[in-house]
């Protein structure tokens, strides 16, 4: 700010901003929000879904103390307590070893470490990408947190962090596998969740400090920004327009879809959705000006990669996602919010705007074409409705192509539906359970928003939240795990969110216990 204030444009820049402010505070336009801000304020304390947002859920409720919970516990973490016991035995060794000390430094630095490999697995072209490096990584990164844990009893797997249903829902997965129309098919696929498995344990149990939790935001956020930038670089170079992604009757005129490094544009604007509210939060949260600075340009050219690669359902999830950050910073700025997203429709480009004008077309093929899908995979779901076809896209494919269920022309490839395919892989315990995770992850972090802790961990919280809401809305229409990398990048969020939740939770408790003292 004194930087702005010093030069000749900042304080031009900044006289007309007051002007216009002075402006607003005395204007009819404001008058009017204030006020339509205090009524809904009024009906949202007092409403149904208030209650909904502040109740705690039973089972999350009783799992933290619970025997299975400490069960669990026990028995994933007895290789870090085996590891502190030989420790303990020859401490003097390993307290005089160089590459004993170097190994539990490292340990400590564990949030950093799945920091530049979410990073890589950001920026990774598609075409010399292999999915078995993202197991590969986090595989070395839960070694690296048991080797440090051999010295430091803090670091632990904390599955109380993790929440029953996420636990469910992997062992879902996993029975998944063994229960499948084709074992042989769903082998590969169990290996894509192993990795998401890890990559949620290890970051919710790495996370100890708000520090930690801001710097995986800002790895998200560097990655956010490549990406984006890449994405941008194309559309000034020229994509080439691929028509099984786009109806060229109704959509005359509009250029080819970027998609960065991810081969497809859904899936490169699906990763932009779930960035982007965590680029904003740093924007927030950020102590200094170079750091909201730098945030605020990877949101930009990431709102702008994301108008580039037309993705129609991507675009109402990040409007949802924008609406929830909204509502969990500041519930009573939600009228402006939305009077400010009809006021901004008009400025919209042409391409786009007719973009958004097909989206409840029915004569559009890509959006036609997904009707035999959603018809085949609820006759699948109606054939096997507990256990599902089976682990991954490849089983649920050949059971229907074996009972002849989809009639459509182009090729079934999934459910285009996140919801449903899921049913369809894992059965309905796995379907219940996910709903649950997400539901209970969501409900928490609208309550920790609420609590005493540092900025940033609120803000990166309610930033995730949003992210977690708004992908969710998207995958009403695409089915966001069809690239495995992408599957990483949703679970490394919602494991920033469950991290959010725990500091938050522990601030507070911190400050109760201090108020009690006092």
């Amino acid at each position: 700010m004194e930087l702005l204030e010093n030069s000749l444009a900042g304080r031009l820049l900044l006289s007309l901003f007051y002007t216009l402010y002075r402006w607003y505070e005395g204007g009819l336009v404001c008058r009017f929000l204030r006020g339509l801000s205090r009524r809904w304020t009024r009906w949202f304390r007092g409403s149904a879904l208030m209650d909904l947002l502040v109740r705690d859920g039973i089972l999350p409720k009783a799992w933290r103390d619970s025997f299975f919970c400490g069960l669990a516990e026990t028995v994933v973490n007895l290789p870090a307590a085996i590891l502190h016991w030989i420790y303990r035995k020859g401490k003097p060794l390993f307290d005089h070893s160089f590459f004993a000390q170097l190994g539990f430094a490292m340990g400590a630095q564990t949030p950093s470490a799945i920091g530049w490999l979410m990073l890589g697995i950001l920026v990774f072209p598609y075409e010399h990408w292999d999915n078995r490096y993202s197991l590969m990584g986090f595989f070395l990164v839960a070694a690296l947190f048991v080797v440090g844990g051999m010295r430091s009893r803090s670091l632990r797997l904390d599955l109380k962090s993790v929440g029953p249903y996420a636990l469910i829902f992997a062992g879902a997965v996993c029975l998944a596998w063994p229960v499948s129309y084709s074992s042989a098919l769903s082998m590969r696929f169990l290996f894509f969740h192993l990795t998401a498995m890890l990559c949620v344990a290890v970051t919710v149990s790495a996370v100890e400090r708000a520090d930690d939790l801001k710097r995986l935001a800002g790895f998200a956020t560097m990655g956010l920004f490549a990406t984006s930038a890449y994405g941008v670089v194309q559309r000034i170079q020229g994509v080439e327009v691929n028509y099984s992604y786009v109806d060229p009757l109704l959509n005359e005129g509009m250029p080819g879809r970027v998609f960065s490094v991810f081969e497809n544009p859904n899936a490169f604007a699906e990763v932009l959705v779930m960035l982007l509210p965590l680029a904003a939060a740093l924007v927030l949260c950020s102590r200094s000006w170079w750091g909201r600075l730098a945030a605020l340009c990877a949101a930009a050219v990431g709102a702008a990669a994301l108008g580039m690669t037309y993705s129609r359902a991507s675009w109402i999830g990040a409007a949802f996602a924008a609406a929830v950050f909204v509502f969990l910073w500041n519930c009573r700025l939600i009228p402006g919010f939305l009077l400010l997203g009809l006021c901004a429709v008009p400025f919209l480009p042409d391409t786009i705007f007719n973009r958004i004008l097909t989206i409840f077309n029915l004569e559009d093929s890509s959006t036609s074409s997904r009707f035999p899908l959603y018809a085949a995979a609820l006759e699948m779901i109606q054939a096997r409705p507990v256990r599902g076809a089976g682990l991954g896209t490849d089983a649920v494919r050949l059971a229907i192509k074996d009972m002849n269920l989809y009639h459509g022309s182009s090729p079934f490839v999934h459910a285009h539906n996140l919801y449903l395919q899921i049913w369809l892989e894992t059965g309905l315990i796995g379907i219940v359970s996910y709903l649950a995770a997400m539901l209970s992850g969501l409900k928490s972090a609208a309550k920790a928003c609420k609590f005493h802790c540092p900025r940033e961990v609120r803000l990166i919280t309610i930033g995730a939240a949003a992210a977690v809401a708004g992908i969710l809305v998207n995958c009403l229409a695409d089915y966001l795990w069809n690239y495995p990398r992408v599957m990483v990048i949703f679970w490394f969020l919602f494991a920033i969110l469950l991290s959010g939740v725990k500091l938050a939770r522990r601030y507070a408790q911190k400050a109760e216990t201090e108020g009690e003292v006092l």
